[in-house]
């Protein structure tokens, strides 16, 4: 998912200690090698926060449209995993978020309107198994039969981060 993958708002879903449900929108870094992790810059008193403070399970789907054959469904990559809030000033979360271009700018925007202070990052360690729709795949595949573009990717577990510290 590294990348231009990276290029694409995920929709992020928590839930809180109810179960109830929030989805939204977000963008989004991926750590760089060794470990698959995602970032997510956001307010500190907005729902997902607090949602993930209550209950740390989250999962999110990076859609990928077809935009020429409305008719097919999106292509999808799907991941559930474990999300903890870490300070604004976290350094792994800064170097993700300094690498990508529009990243970059929205950091550079929270210094200039002087905001950080009610910011944080979200991380996310992803579940080993990733769950794909359509990717990789023609759509005259898909079409002739939508539930082939089904299948599973497991992430190696030395790209996992074990303890999920800071």
């Amino acid at each position: 998912m590294r990348g231009n993958y990276e290029r694409r708002p995920l929709v992020l879903s928590t839930a809180d200690s109810k179960g109830r449900p929030h989805s939204t929108g977000v963008l989004y870094g991926i750590s760089p090698e060794p470990k698959f992790l995602f970032f997510i810059l956001t307010a500190k008193n907005y729902k997902k926060v607090r949602n993930i403070k209550e209950n740390p399970h989250v999962s999110f789907v990076v859609p990928f449209p077809h935009y020429y054959f409305r008719f097919v469904p999106d292509s999808t990559v799907q991941i559930q995993g474990i999300a903890k809030i870490v300070p604004f000033d976290n350094p792994g979360a800064q170097e993700v978020f300094s690498q990508k271009r529009i990243l970059k700018m929205m950091l550079e925007q929270s210094y200039k309107l002087d905001v950080k202070d009610e910011l944080v990052f979200i991380k996310i360690k992803p579940n080993r198994k990733i769950f794909c729709y359509g990717l990789g795949m023609g759509i005259m595949e898909l079409r002739k039969n939508l539930e082939s573009g089904e299948y599973t990717v497991t992430i190696p577990e030395d790209k996992l981060e074990l303890s999920f510290k800071d």
